[in-house]
């Protein structure tokens, strides 16, 4: 399956684009978010995308970029929540400002979403609530995804355990420093690292 398509922007609407790929013109449903951070039309532009196929039917979806893709992926994974409504939802607030709400459990952002209902906005929290990868893009994260992605199986491993994974994120970005701190940690090998973290944030996240 192709994971995008490059080519020239010959069309932007609301939710929706058309981009031309050597003499094939796509016609992609994009949230208006991501519409706002491609190119203008005529100029060259990368678009992430999904597939969907259903026996009457397929759709292209596209995404300026693969963590507006995995933001689209998380909210389908909520009962009631299909593409077209993660579409609608992410055309009507930045994904910096949907994490947010969601971390801060702001069930009345969430409503204010337009043709997002009350019961509807439960189970994103309920499903989602501390879930979401953090990233370099929003203020205050690029620390802790550093540290993630270099002891990511340490963070899937207490996350697997019931742990919300901004929470255990959060926790082994503040262990890295103090053992760090204490002198030896650099001479670890990864396995004793990982170990070291691992105890210590038991103890912190049970706390």
């Amino acid at each position: 399956m192709f994971n995008s398509i490059s080519g020239t922007l010959t069309g932007k609407f609301p939710q929706k684009v058309y981009l031309e790929n050597n003499g094939i013109e796509w016609e992609i449903i994009v949230p208006d978010t991501s519409i706002d951070s491609l190119p203008n039309v005529g100029e060259s532009a990368k678009v992430y995308t999904w597939l969907q196929h259903t026996d009457s039917a397929m759709a292209l979806f596209g995404f300026a970029s693969a963590k507006d893709r995995d933001l689209f992926f998380d909210l389908n994974k909520v009962e009631g929540v299909g593409p077209k409504s993660a579409v609608k939802i992410m055309s009507s607030i930045a994904r910096e400002q949907l994490i947010a709400a969601l971390d801060e459990g702001n069930l009345s952002a969430l409503e204010k979403i337009p043709g997002l209902g009350k019961k509807t906005a439960q189970k994103m929290l309920l499903a989602l609530k501390g879930k979401l990868t953090l990233d370099d893009d929003i203020p205050g994260t690029k620390v802790i995804v550093n540290r993630g992605g270099e002891f990511a199986d340490v963070i899937a491993s207490l996350a697997a355990m019931g742990y919300e994974k901004k929470q255990v994120e959060v926790a082994v970005s503040k262990l890295v420093d103090e053992l760090k701190a204490s002198g030896n940690f650099d001479s670890m090998s990864k396995k004793e690292k990982e170990d070291a973290i691992f105890r210590r944030a038991l103890v912190e996240l049970a706390n």
